[in-house]
């Protein structure tokens, strides 16, 4: 049996729009949920929806668990299974991890959208937003942040 919740409407009144940029080292999951809230804080955010664009095709953004750190681990050794960087890739016009790194952003995606309700991210009690780097040498990403909704 499903229960929808009463329903609560809003009307838009606020476009916000910031860009984040976060230092990766190695690949690996960075942890931008902190940031994400403190936009919503500063912008001053209602309910509404947060969209978050990453401007790169070797990394991605995705949502997952944030209690247990040896998940991040499997889950990178789960993408290296996916797309090795042995494997004979014909673009390797950045080294080795060049496509592997196109094809772990392919599958994952770049770009995420998460409600918001009170001005508070709408995330599970386990869940984080990351940003997933799948090259080896550090980078300096970009994350376009937006919220769309009412103020708070």
């Amino acid at each position: 049996m499903s229960r929808l919740s009463a329903i609560h409407r809003v009307t838009p009144d606020l476009i916000a729009t910031a860009t984040l940029g976060i230092d990766t080292s190695a690949p690996g999951f960075f942890d931008f949920t902190r940031d994400a809230a403190r936009f919503l804080t500063e912008a001053g955010a209602g309910d509404g929806v947060l969209l978050a664009y990453l401007r790169h095709t070797s990394a991605s953004l995705v949502i997952q668990e944030n209690a247990d750190p040896d998940v991040q681990t499997d889950l990178v050794t789960a993408l290296d299974r996916l797309a090795p960087a042995d494997a004979g890739w014909v673009h390797d016009a950045e080294g080795p991890d060049d496509m592997p790194a196109h094809i772990k952003a392919m599958v994952n995606g770049v770009s995420l959208h998460i409600p918001v309700i009170g001005g508070k991210l709408a995330v599970g009690t386990w869940q984080g937003l990351y940003l997933a780097e799948h090259r080896a040498q550090p980078h300096r990403r970009e994350i376009v942040l937006q919220f769309i909704g009412s103020r708070r």
